[in-house]
């Protein structure tokens, strides 16, 4: 019989929440192949079944948060599909039997362990859960006689005259560990810094003509296009190296000023917007920090991210304007004391050598904290990308 524990996800990382199990017991399971899905504090994570063999049974229910290191389950490597499982005390087949009366119950392993320990007829159990699983939650309340919150059931239909019942309108789904994570750290940063934002615009016809004229003989070069992304990167770096407090971070009553450029880059991924990291974006080339960028993204989305991808980030970059954002005002990353929005590109009307004529126009928007950047410094960081971009020959020049 071989355990699984959940596996060292990252450093600073301690539990993790059971988000779902890919496996049931008694079924079959191959060496690699996903067995459960975590959340932790920084992503969603897959936990590979580390032999061959049965899932004999699942020790933690959906939901419950388990230390690093504890062990989730069980499996028999000698076993294959179809054969008897073999009772154990303690396991979830011994401690909550399953009769043909609540075979139908929705309820998890903790759930049916806890009632078989407490001698709670799951059939009497109201589940607060999606769907009206029931938790482990609610048979400790079962045991204890106070009353669960149980789901709501459909309201009659209302008489034409009474007010409509809107709790048969609407669905309460428990928000994603990730997902209070994300708003934790959000609200923390607007109550910890002082956020102020300050906005330019930048005419974008030069980076335009550039990638037009080019993009065909880089695509055959390597492989992939050349996007705006790079170019922001490239920019934002070389206005780091010139106003380093907006590469720095707060530690206690220190500044620790930073002399590596790690670029986390805003990517929206299926459970929420996430910030990878690309580390020492200043080495990298214009197709170095495109394919970094792909392969960030590409994570994201399959949930292949990891802890050390969001690691050692120094400013971050976020991307409204492809999803039409015109304008905005980001939030601070923390513990970094920058951030830039890039929005979407518009066809404006502006003065140019006192002539009126048409031009792509992007918003920029830096979002800072104002313990230690100045309002000049901001302004001038800002203004530094702006120049960058509308003439890239400085970024190659670095001038």
């Amino acid at each position: 019989m071989i355990d699984v524990v959940v596996p060292q996800i990252g450093e600073s990382i301690t539990v993790v929440y059971i988000n779902s199990w890919m496996k049931k017991p008694g079924e079959a399971i191959a060496e690699g192949e996903s067995l459960l899905e975590v959340d932790s504090d920084k992503a969603t994570l897959e936990v590979p079944s580390p032999v061959s063999g049965v899932l004999v049974e699942c020790l933690v229910d959906v939901e419950d948060e388990v230390a690093i290191g504890a062990i989730v389950a069980r499996i028999d490597e000698t076993a294959t599909a179809g054969d008897s499982a073999p009772e154990k005390s303690g396991s979830t087949a011994a401690a909550a039997p399953e009769s043909s009366e609540d075979s139908e119950v929705r309820a998890g392993p903790a759930a049916r362990r806890e009632a078989g320990e407490r001698g709670v007829d799951l059939n009497g159990v109201s589940g607060t859960a999606k769907h009206g699983r029931v938790t482990r939650e609610d048979v400790e309340r079962a045991a204890s006689g106070s009353a669960p919150a149980a789901a709501k059931a459909p309201a009659a239909p209302a008489a034409p005259s009474a007010p409509a019942d809107n709790s048969v309108r609407q669905e309460r789904v428990p928000m994603t560990r990730l997902r209070r994570t994300i708003a934790k750290r959000l609200v923390e940063a607007q109550q910890e810094a002082a956020m102020l934002t300050t906005f330019n615009e930048v005419d974008m016809s030069a980076v335009m003509d550039l990638r037009k004229q080019w993009q065909d003989n880089f695509v055959k070069r390597h492989g992939h296009k050349i996007g705006f992304m790079s170019f922001f990167v490239k920019a934002t770096i070389e206005a780091l190296k010139e106003y380093p407090a907006v590469n720095a971070e707060i530690d206690g009553t220190d500044i620790v000023y930073k002399n590596y450029y790690n670029i986390g880059v805003a990517v929206s991924g299926p459970k929420g917007l996430m910030v990878p990291v690309l580390r020492d974006a200043d080495r990298l080339s214009f197709s170095g920090v495109e394919t970094g960028i792909m392969e960030l993204a590409n994570k994201a989305r399959d949930n292949k991210i990891t802890p050390d991808d969001f690691a050692d980030g120094t400013f971050t970059i976020s991307n409204g304007g492809i999803f039409g954002s015109m304008m905005s005002t980001p939030i601070l990353n923390r513990p970094q004391v920058g951030i830039l929005g890039m929005h979407n590109i518009v066809k404006r009307a502006v003065v140019v050598n006192d002539q009126i004529v048409i031009r792509p126009m992007m918003y920029l928007a830096l979002s800072y904290d104002h313990r230690i950047i100045d309002g000049k410094e901001a302004v001038s960081f800002l203004v530094r990308i702006k120049e960058c971009i509308e003439n890239p020959e400085r970024i190659l020049l670095e001038v």
